[in-house]
C-alpha cells in the first residue's frame, strides 16, 4: 500500500505555474514573439507584396502596420530578425507614444492669466468617462496652491478669455 499523498489530477498548480512564467519568445521568420511585442508579417491584401503588423501585448488592435520587403526570390517577405524586429518595436512604440500626448493634449488644456497675487494657472480636465463623461476646471496660485476648483460640462471650451474672465471675477460659476 502507498501511503504517499498524490496530488489530484486537476490541481490547478500548472496554470499558477504557466502564470508565473514569463512569455513565449517566438522568433520565426514570419512571426516573433518578445518583450511585450508581436511582430507578424501578413500578405498586403491590396497588392502583391507583404507588411508587417505590430501588436503589443494585451491590445486588440496593431499599433503599427507598415509595409514589409521582398524576400530574393521576389514572391516571399524577408524573414524577420533581430534588428528589424528591434526597430519595429522603437517605431511601434513611439506611435503610441505620440498617441498618449495627443490624448493628453485633447484632454489636458492649460493657461496661465495674471491675477492679484501673481500668474494664476488655470487648467480643464476632461474626464473620459464612459457613461458621465464631465471636466474639472481648476485654478492655482504661483505657489501651486489649489485656489478654486469646478466641475464643468466635458464640452466647455477653455480659452485664455474665459480663463481671465474666470479669475479676474472671483471665480464665480462659470458655464
Amino acid at each position: 500500500m502507498n501511503d504517499t499523498p498524490s496530488m489530484p489530477p486537476d490541481s490547478g498548480a500548472d496554470e499558477v505555474n504557466e502564470a508565473n512564467e514569463a512569455p513565449e519568445v517566438v522568433q520565426e521568420p514570419r512571426l516573433w514573439r518578445k518583450d511585450g511585442w508581436t511582430a507578424r508579417v501578413i500578405k498586403n491584401e491590396d497588392d502583391d507584396g507583404w507588411a508587417v503588423a505590430m501588436i503589443k501585448d494585451g491590445e486588440p488592435e496593431p499599433a503599427l502596420v507598415g509595409p514589409w520587403t521582398m524576400g530574393r526570390d521576389k514572391k516571399n517577405p524577408k524573414p524577420l530578425d533581430t534588428g528589424a524586429f528591434n526597430t519595429l518595436v522603437k517605431t511601434a512604440s513611439e506611435v503610441l507614444r505620440r498617441h498618449e500626448q495627443q490624448l493628453r493634449a485633447q484632454l489636458h488644456k492649460r493657461f496661465s492669466v495674471s491675477g492679484g497675487a501673481g500668474d494664476i494657472e488655470v487648467t480643464l480636465d476632461i474626464v473620459p468617462d464612459e457613461y458621465e463623461p464631465y471636466a474639472v476646471l481648476t485654478a492655482r496660485d504661483p505657489f501651486g496652491e489649489q485656489l478654486d476648483q469646478q466641475r464643468v460640462a466635458p464640452t466647455f471650451q477653455l480659452t485664455k478669455a474665459r480663463a481671465t474672465a474666470w479669475v479676474e471675477g472671483g471665480f464665480g460659476r462659470i458655464d
